[in-house]
Protein backbone atom coordinates (compact mmCIF):
# COMPACT_ATOMS: atom_id res chain seq x y z
CA UNK A 1 0.00 0.00 0.00
CA UNK A 2 2.87 2.67 1.17
CA UNK A 3 4.43 1.79 -2.03
CA UNK A 4 2.26 2.26 -4.24
CA UNK A 5 1.02 5.49 -2.88
CA UNK A 6 4.74 6.31 -3.24
CA UNK A 7 4.51 5.73 -7.07
CA UNK A 8 1.32 7.75 -7.38
CA UNK A 9 2.86 10.61 -5.76
CA UNK A 10 6.00 10.71 -7.47
CA UNK A 11 4.28 10.54 -10.81
CA UNK A 12 1.92 13.20 -10.05
CA UNK A 13 5.36 15.11 -8.74
CA UNK A 14 6.95 14.22 -12.28
CA UNK A 15 3.99 15.20 -14.23
CA UNK A 16 3.94 18.81 -12.66
CA UNK A 17 7.36 19.10 -12.90
CA UNK A 18 7.31 18.20 -16.99
CA UNK A 19 4.03 20.62 -16.83
CA UNK A 20 5.85 23.45 -15.37
CA UNK A 21 8.88 23.23 -17.83
CA UNK A 22 7.24 22.80 -21.49
CA UNK A 23 4.06 25.00 -20.52
CA UNK A 24 4.50 28.03 -21.96
CA UNK A 25 2.42 29.89 -19.84
CA UNK A 26 4.69 29.97 -16.92
CA UNK A 27 7.22 32.28 -18.73
CA UNK A 28 10.91 32.94 -18.85
CA UNK A 29 13.07 33.00 -15.44
CA UNK A 30 15.43 35.31 -15.31
CA UNK A 31 19.06 34.86 -16.54
CA UNK A 32 22.65 35.36 -14.51
CA UNK A 33 23.47 38.13 -16.43
CA UNK A 34 19.84 40.32 -15.23
CA UNK A 35 20.32 38.60 -11.92
CA UNK A 36 23.84 40.47 -11.91
CA UNK A 37 22.66 43.29 -13.02
CA UNK A 38 19.52 43.72 -10.48
CA UNK A 39 22.42 42.86 -7.76
CA UNK A 40 23.12 46.46 -8.25
CA UNK A 41 19.67 47.93 -7.27
CA UNK A 42 18.67 48.82 -3.61
CA UNK A 43 15.19 46.47 -3.59
CA UNK A 44 17.13 43.57 -4.63
CA UNK A 45 19.09 41.56 -2.64
CA UNK A 46 19.59 37.74 -2.13
CA UNK A 47 18.42 37.55 -5.65
CA UNK A 48 15.08 38.29 -4.94
CA UNK A 49 13.47 41.75 -5.28
CA UNK A 50 12.64 43.44 -1.72
CA UNK A 51 9.71 46.15 -0.78
CA UNK A 52 9.99 49.10 0.90
CA UNK A 53 8.40 48.36 4.01
CA UNK A 54 8.85 44.31 5.41
CA UNK A 55 6.22 41.88 4.42
CA UNK A 56 5.39 38.88 7.17
CA UNK A 57 3.68 35.97 6.18
CA UNK A 58 3.08 33.29 9.07
CA UNK A 59 3.51 29.82 8.03
CA UNK A 60 3.00 27.29 10.85
CA UNK A 61 0.56 25.53 12.25
CA UNK A 62 -2.05 27.32 13.11
CA UNK A 63 -2.30 29.67 10.07
CA UNK A 64 -2.06 26.86 7.52
CA UNK A 65 -4.82 24.96 9.80
CA UNK A 66 -6.82 28.22 9.76
CA UNK A 67 -5.83 28.47 5.78
CA UNK A 68 -7.36 25.14 5.29
CA UNK A 69 -10.34 25.12 7.41
CA UNK A 70 -11.42 28.50 4.94
CA UNK A 71 -10.92 26.52 1.85
CA UNK A 72 -13.04 23.82 2.99
CA UNK A 73 -15.56 26.39 4.83
CA UNK A 74 -15.93 29.40 3.02
CA UNK A 75 -18.63 32.04 3.58
CA UNK A 76 -22.03 30.82 1.76
CA UNK A 77 -21.75 33.76 -0.10
CA UNK A 78 -18.38 33.48 -1.37
CA UNK A 79 -19.52 33.54 -5.05
CA UNK A 80 -22.89 35.52 -6.46
CA UNK A 81 -25.56 33.38 -7.08
CA UNK A 82 -26.27 34.85 -10.27
CA UNK A 83 -24.26 35.87 -12.88
CA UNK A 84 -22.76 39.43 -13.23
CA UNK A 85 -23.97 41.34 -15.88
CA UNK A 86 -21.72 43.66 -17.72
CA UNK A 87 -21.89 46.81 -20.02
CA UNK A 88 -21.29 45.68 -23.54
CA UNK A 89 -18.25 48.68 -24.86
CA UNK A 90 -19.77 49.54 -28.69
CA UNK A 91 -17.14 47.69 -31.22
CA UNK A 92 -17.71 51.25 -33.21
CA UNK A 93 -15.67 52.64 -30.55
CA UNK A 94 -12.77 49.96 -30.36
CA UNK A 95 -12.76 51.07 -34.29
CA UNK A 96 -12.37 54.35 -34.16
CA UNK A 97 -9.25 56.51 -33.22
CA UNK A 98 -9.61 57.50 -29.50
CA UNK A 99 -10.09 61.18 -29.17
CA UNK A 100 -9.21 63.50 -26.66
CA UNK A 101 -11.23 63.01 -24.10
CA UNK A 102 -10.07 61.01 -21.05
CA UNK A 103 -12.02 57.56 -20.18
CA UNK A 104 -11.69 54.81 -17.82
CA UNK A 105 -13.52 51.49 -18.34
CA UNK A 106 -13.24 48.57 -15.59
CA UNK A 107 -13.38 45.58 -17.46
CA UNK A 108 -13.39 43.59 -14.24
CA UNK A 109 -10.87 42.61 -11.14
CA UNK A 110 -7.66 44.59 -12.08
CA UNK A 111 -8.12 45.08 -15.89
CA UNK A 112 -9.09 48.73 -17.77
CA UNK A 113 -9.17 50.13 -20.78
CA UNK A 114 -8.43 54.10 -20.57
CA UNK A 115 -8.66 56.34 -23.21
CA UNK A 116 -6.02 59.31 -22.66
CA UNK A 117 -5.06 61.88 -24.39
CA UNK A 118 -5.58 59.98 -27.90
CA UNK A 119 -4.34 57.16 -27.16
CA UNK A 120 -5.53 53.61 -25.77
CA UNK A 121 -4.29 51.67 -23.49
CA UNK A 122 -5.10 48.76 -21.47
CA UNK A 123 -3.65 47.95 -18.35
CA UNK A 124 -3.82 44.00 -16.59
CA UNK A 125 -5.53 42.64 -19.41
CA UNK A 126 -7.49 39.41 -18.57
CA UNK A 127 -10.21 38.00 -21.13
CA UNK A 128 -9.36 34.57 -20.43
CA UNK A 129 -12.23 32.82 -18.17
CA UNK A 130 -10.19 31.85 -15.60
CA UNK A 131 -7.21 32.65 -13.74
CA UNK A 132 -4.53 30.28 -13.45
CA UNK A 133 -1.31 28.43 -15.50
CA UNK A 134 -3.84 26.76 -17.81
CA UNK A 135 -7.43 26.95 -19.03
CA UNK A 136 -8.60 23.60 -16.68
CA UNK A 137 -6.99 25.83 -13.35
CA UNK A 138 -7.63 28.26 -11.73
CA UNK A 139 -11.00 29.92 -10.63
CA UNK A 140 -13.58 31.40 -12.83
CA UNK A 141 -14.68 34.73 -13.56
CA UNK A 142 -18.23 35.88 -12.12
CA UNK A 143 -19.38 36.92 -15.21
CA UNK A 144 -19.49 34.64 -18.15
CA UNK A 145 -18.59 37.33 -21.05
CA UNK A 146 -16.58 40.08 -21.14
CA UNK A 147 -18.16 43.63 -22.37
CA UNK A 148 -14.86 43.49 -25.16
CA UNK A 149 -14.23 40.82 -27.23
CA UNK A 150 -10.62 40.74 -27.92
CA UNK A 151 -10.91 39.79 -31.30
CA UNK A 152 -12.50 43.08 -32.04
CA UNK A 153 -10.09 44.74 -30.51
CA UNK A 154 -7.94 46.33 -33.93
CA UNK A 155 -5.02 48.32 -32.02
CA UNK A 156 -3.50 49.25 -28.68
CA UNK A 157 -1.22 52.28 -28.07
CA UNK A 158 0.30 50.30 -25.07
CA UNK A 159 -0.42 47.59 -22.58
CA UNK A 160 0.86 48.52 -18.89
CA UNK A 161 1.83 45.27 -16.42
CA UNK A 162 1.60 45.56 -12.27
CA UNK A 163 3.15 41.88 -11.59
CA UNK A 164 3.74 38.42 -13.36
CA UNK A 165 0.59 37.02 -11.18
CA UNK A 166 -1.92 34.76 -13.18
CA UNK A 167 -4.72 37.39 -12.45
CA UNK A 168 -2.67 39.97 -14.07
CA UNK A 169 -0.90 38.96 -16.47
CA UNK A 170 -2.46 36.74 -18.27
CA UNK A 171 -0.69 34.10 -21.33
CA UNK A 172 -3.12 33.48 -23.27
CA UNK A 173 -4.78 37.62 -23.44
CA UNK A 174 -1.41 38.59 -24.04
CA UNK A 175 -0.73 36.02 -27.00
CA UNK A 176 -4.38 37.63 -28.85
CA UNK A 177 -2.81 41.25 -28.29
CA UNK A 178 0.64 41.01 -28.73
CA UNK A 179 0.45 41.56 -32.94
CA UNK A 180 -2.31 44.70 -31.63
CA UNK A 181 -0.21 46.75 -29.57
CA UNK A 182 3.21 48.66 -30.03
CA UNK A 183 4.68 48.66 -26.77
CA UNK A 184 4.75 46.72 -23.00
CA UNK A 185 5.37 48.65 -20.20
CA UNK A 186 6.18 46.03 -17.63
CA UNK A 187 8.59 45.89 -14.36
CA UNK A 188 11.86 44.51 -14.28
CA UNK A 189 12.29 40.87 -15.16
CA UNK A 190 8.97 40.40 -17.09
CA UNK A 191 9.96 41.22 -20.54
CA UNK A 192 11.61 37.41 -20.01
CA UNK A 193 7.96 36.00 -20.01
CA UNK A 194 6.72 38.37 -22.86
CA UNK A 195 9.66 37.44 -25.52
CA UNK A 196 9.17 33.67 -23.94
CA UNK A 197 5.65 34.30 -25.79
CA UNK A 198 7.24 35.97 -28.86
CA UNK A 199 7.01 39.72 -28.35
CA UNK A 200 9.03 41.33 -30.32
CA UNK A 201 12.26 42.82 -27.88
CA UNK A 202 11.90 46.26 -28.79
CA UNK A 203 8.35 46.32 -28.01
CA UNK A 204 9.17 46.18 -24.65
CA UNK A 205 10.09 48.50 -22.03
CA UNK A 206 11.15 47.24 -18.23
CA UNK A 207 11.08 49.88 -15.88
CA UNK A 208 12.09 49.74 -11.81
CA UNK A 209 10.34 52.08 -9.50
CA UNK A 210 10.37 55.30 -9.62
CA UNK A 211 11.94 55.28 -13.21
CA UNK A 212 10.21 57.31 -16.17
CA UNK A 213 9.10 57.20 -19.40
CA UNK A 214 6.57 58.55 -22.05
CA UNK A 215 3.94 57.61 -24.44
CA UNK A 216 4.13 60.72 -26.74
CA UNK A 217 2.66 63.27 -24.58
CA UNK A 218 1.95 60.74 -21.57
CA UNK A 219 4.14 60.71 -18.97
CA UNK A 220 4.39 57.16 -17.50
CA UNK A 221 5.89 56.44 -14.24
CA UNK A 222 6.07 53.27 -12.51
CA UNK A 223 6.01 53.56 -8.47
CA UNK A 224 6.34 50.50 -5.63
CA UNK A 225 3.71 48.74 -4.06
CA UNK A 226 4.08 46.08 -1.34
CA UNK A 227 3.49 42.55 -2.71
CA UNK A 228 5.39 40.05 -4.88
CA UNK A 229 5.49 38.17 -7.67
CA UNK A 230 5.96 34.42 -9.43
CA UNK A 231 4.47 32.17 -11.23
CA UNK A 232 5.86 29.23 -10.26
CA UNK A 233 7.34 27.63 -7.36
CA UNK A 234 11.43 28.44 -7.47
CA UNK A 235 10.57 32.04 -8.83
CA UNK A 236 9.11 33.95 -6.56
CA UNK A 237 10.11 37.64 -6.18
CA UNK A 238 12.41 37.29 -8.41
CA UNK A 239 10.22 39.78 -10.83
CA UNK A 240 9.51 42.94 -9.84
CA UNK A 241 6.32 44.32 -9.05
CA UNK A 242 4.41 47.67 -8.94
CA UNK A 243 1.86 50.46 -9.84
CA UNK A 244 1.13 52.98 -12.88
CA UNK A 245 1.09 56.42 -12.71
CA UNK A 246 -0.17 58.15 -15.82
CA UNK A 247 0.03 62.10 -16.48
CA UNK A 248 -1.86 63.31 -19.41
CA UNK A 249 -1.99 66.74 -20.35
CA UNK A 250 -4.70 67.82 -17.66
CA UNK A 251 -5.61 64.31 -16.31
CA UNK A 252 -3.76 62.39 -13.65
CA UNK A 253 -4.76 58.68 -13.48
CA UNK A 254 -3.32 56.22 -10.45
CA UNK A 255 -3.56 52.43 -10.94
CA UNK A 256 -1.89 50.36 -7.38
CA UNK A 257 -1.76 46.96 -9.00
CA UNK A 258 -1.70 44.75 -5.72
CA UNK A 259 -0.28 45.11 -2.65
CA UNK A 260 -0.66 46.12 1.40
CA UNK A 261 -0.80 49.35 2.70
CA UNK A 262 2.20 51.38 3.39
CA UNK A 263 4.20 54.47 2.89
CA UNK A 264 4.26 54.28 -0.52
CA UNK A 265 1.06 55.94 -1.20
CA UNK A 266 2.02 59.06 0.51
CA UNK A 267 4.94 59.41 -1.16
CA UNK A 268 3.73 58.62 -4.80
CA UNK A 269 0.98 61.36 -3.97
CA UNK A 270 3.21 64.01 -2.71
CA UNK A 271 5.76 63.35 -6.16
CA UNK A 272 2.72 63.04 -8.84
CA UNK A 273 -0.58 63.68 -7.58
CA UNK A 274 -3.42 64.79 -6.75
CA UNK A 275 -4.57 62.20 -9.14
CA UNK A 276 -7.88 62.76 -10.77
CA UNK A 277 -8.84 59.54 -10.52
CA UNK A 278 -7.18 56.53 -8.40
CA UNK A 279 -8.10 52.52 -8.93
CA UNK A 280 -7.47 51.14 -5.71
CA UNK A 281 -7.80 47.42 -4.69
CA UNK A 282 -9.80 46.58 -1.98
CA UNK A 283 -10.82 42.73 -2.15
CA UNK A 284 -9.75 38.91 -2.08
CA UNK A 285 -7.66 39.63 1.05
CA UNK A 286 -7.33 37.93 4.11
CA UNK A 287 -5.27 38.09 7.83
CA UNK A 288 -3.40 35.97 6.69
CA UNK A 289 -1.77 37.96 4.11
CA UNK A 290 -2.33 41.45 5.05
CA UNK A 291 0.65 42.51 4.53
CA UNK A 292 0.63 41.95 0.66
CA UNK A 293 -3.36 42.52 -0.05
CA UNK A 294 -5.07 45.50 1.97
CA UNK A 295 -8.19 45.88 3.58
CA UNK A 296 -10.73 47.86 1.85
CA UNK A 297 -10.49 50.58 5.40
CA UNK A 298 -6.81 50.66 3.94
CA UNK A 299 -8.06 50.90 0.39
CA UNK A 300 -9.68 54.24 1.28
CA UNK A 301 -6.63 55.94 2.72
CA UNK A 302 -4.49 54.78 0.58
CA UNK A 303 -6.86 56.93 -1.48
CA UNK A 304 -6.55 59.97 0.78
CA UNK A 305 -2.95 59.08 0.77
CA UNK A 306 -2.55 59.85 -2.74
CA UNK A 307 -5.30 62.90 -3.01
CA UNK A 308 -7.34 61.27 -5.12
CA UNK A 309 -10.17 63.03 -6.28
CA UNK A 310 -12.42 60.14 -6.92
CA UNK A 311 -11.65 56.35 -6.07
CA UNK A 312 -12.34 52.90 -8.07
CA UNK A 313 -12.59 50.41 -6.27
CA UNK A 314 -11.10 46.83 -7.98
CA UNK A 315 -9.81 43.30 -7.40
CA UNK A 316 -12.88 42.68 -6.56
CA UNK A 317 -15.85 41.64 -8.27
CA UNK A 318 -14.62 39.02 -10.73
CA UNK A 319 -13.23 36.15 -9.16
CA UNK A 320 -12.47 33.91 -5.96
CA UNK A 321 -9.47 34.25 -4.95
CA UNK A 322 -9.85 34.69 -1.12
CA UNK A 323 -13.09 33.03 1.43
CA UNK A 324 -15.01 36.11 2.41
CA UNK A 325 -18.58 36.99 1.48
CA UNK A 326 -17.76 38.35 -2.59
CA UNK A 327 -19.80 41.83 -1.81
CA UNK A 328 -17.89 41.97 1.59
CA UNK A 329 -14.66 44.07 0.41
CA UNK A 330 -17.28 46.71 -1.61
CA UNK A 331 -19.50 47.57 1.37
CA UNK A 332 -16.91 47.90 3.90
CA UNK A 333 -15.11 49.72 1.19
CA UNK A 334 -18.17 52.03 0.59
CA UNK A 335 -18.89 52.50 4.14
CA UNK A 336 -15.57 53.78 5.20
CA UNK A 337 -15.34 55.90 2.39
CA UNK A 338 -18.97 57.61 3.11
CA UNK A 339 -17.57 57.74 7.02
CA UNK A 340 -14.34 59.95 5.58
CA UNK A 341 -16.09 61.54 2.57
CA UNK A 342 -13.85 60.25 0.48
CA UNK A 343 -15.79 60.07 -3.34
CA UNK A 344 -15.78 57.40 -5.38
CA UNK A 345 -17.46 55.48 -7.75
CA UNK A 346 -18.19 52.03 -8.30
CA UNK A 347 -19.14 51.44 -11.86
CA UNK A 348 -20.39 48.34 -13.90
CA UNK A 349 -17.68 45.98 -15.82
CA UNK A 350 -17.94 47.81 -18.91
CA UNK A 351 -19.24 51.03 -18.05
CA UNK A 352 -17.50 54.14 -19.28
CA UNK A 353 -16.52 56.59 -16.64
CA UNK A 354 -15.94 60.35 -18.15
CA UNK A 355 -13.35 62.60 -16.38
CA UNK A 356 -13.25 65.00 -18.86
CA UNK A 357 -16.58 66.48 -17.12
CA UNK A 358 -17.89 66.39 -13.11
CA UNK A 359 -18.28 62.58 -13.03
CA UNK A 360 -21.80 61.42 -12.50
CA UNK A 361 -22.77 59.27 -9.47
CA UNK A 362 -23.07 55.88 -10.54
CA UNK A 363 -25.68 53.59 -9.22
CA UNK A 364 -24.32 50.61 -6.75
CA UNK A 365 -25.11 48.21 -8.80
CA UNK A 366 -24.17 45.04 -6.73
CA UNK A 367 -27.09 46.40 -4.11
CA UNK A 368 -29.37 44.80 -6.47
CA UNK A 369 -31.68 42.03 -5.21
CA UNK A 370 -30.15 39.46 -7.83
CA UNK A 371 -26.88 39.39 -6.61
CA UNK A 372 -27.03 40.08 -2.84
CA UNK A 373 -30.42 37.54 -2.00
Amino acid sequence: MGIGIGIILGIICITGIIFATLSPQFGRKVNTQQQEEYAALPNYKDGKFVNLERIAIEINFKSVTAMVREMLQPHPNVNPKKDIEVVPFPNELLNGSADSSTQVIWLGHSSFLIRLNGKTILIDPVFSEKTGPHAWMGRKKYNSRMPIDLLHIPHVDAILISHDHYDHLDYESIIKLKDKTDRFFVPLGIGNHLKSWNVESNKIHELNWWEETSLDEIQIAFTPSRHMSGRGFTDQSTTLWGSWVLIGSNKNIYFSGDGGYGAHFKEIGEKYGPFNIALIECGQYNELWANVHMMPEESVQAGIDLGAQVVIPIHWGSYRLANHDWLEPIKRFTKKAKKINLPIITPQIGEQVFLDHPIRSIINWWESEIYSR
